[in-house]
């Protein structure tokens, strides 16, 4: 019987799932190809078919959620917003609330972070940094937007506030799901966001007076 696109598709999705649960549940290193196809109750060649090696398949399931690499800024951004410090803020922010109610979302972090990314898994690294360098360079974006403008402290610079941003939101995630959870990610995370974006600004320039602006924005 000949298979259709709609088969390929669900039993390439098979594939991925099981997949995320043995990188789970063993880890990435001690987990191969022929305990995920026994898992996807399909053949080795199922998912040799699918997936030219282990690296492959990680690579799939990584794309496969948005991470917060690719979605914590909303294309507000790249518009002609007045406060963009703001709009970076509450991105962030609601990238944690996404993150503390999408199980999918944290499985595939967990598995990223407890990964021993050696040779074979150099190109998941490489794939990592490629979406860093974007990331970082929209994030600079608003970050110089606000300096232009009069919003930035002056001890900041663009590139300074974007490692230091990233620092914390990675700190906090790490801490968040390697270690038990101990904490309210949202709320917690919402406060040491304000905090920190706070020290982002000059004296007089409140969260409050450029939210006012984005009011009057006509889009």
């Amino acid at each position: 019987m000949r298979r259709t696109k709609a088969d390929a598709d669900a039993t390439r999705k098979k594939i991925l799932n099981a997949a995320e649960r043995m990188f789970y549940e063993k880890g990435v290193s001690n987990t191969t190809l022929e305990q995920v196809a026994s898992e996807a109750g399909v053949t080795r060649g199922a998912v040799y078919w699918h997936f030219a090696n282990k690296t492959d398949l990680f690579l799939a399931l990584y794309e496969a959620v948005p991470l917060p690499h690719e979605d914590m800024i909303v294309r507000d951004i790249e518009a002609e917003a007045f406060d963009t410090l703001a709009i970076v803020e509450r991105a962030t922010g609601d990238w944690l609330e996404t993150l503390a109610r999408d199980e999918q979302r944290q499985r595939i972090l967990s598995i990223m972070l407890r990964c021993d990314y050696d040779r074979a898994m150099s190109a998941v690294l490489a794939k990592q940094r490629e979406i860093d360098e974007r990331h970082n360079t929209m994030l600079e974006l608003a970050f110089s937007r606000a300096q232009e403008r009069g919003q930035l402290q002056e001890r900041w610079t663009p590139a300074s506030g974007v490692r230091v941003l990233h620092w914390m939101m990675m700190g906090l995630c790490t801490d968040w799901l390697l270690f038990g959870r101990s904490f309210d990610l949202v709320a917690e995370g919402r406060e040491a966001l304000r905090r920190l974006f706070s020290g982002f600004r000059c004296e007089g320039t409140s969260r409050s007076a450029f939210s006012a602006e984005r009011v009057e924005d006509p889009r």
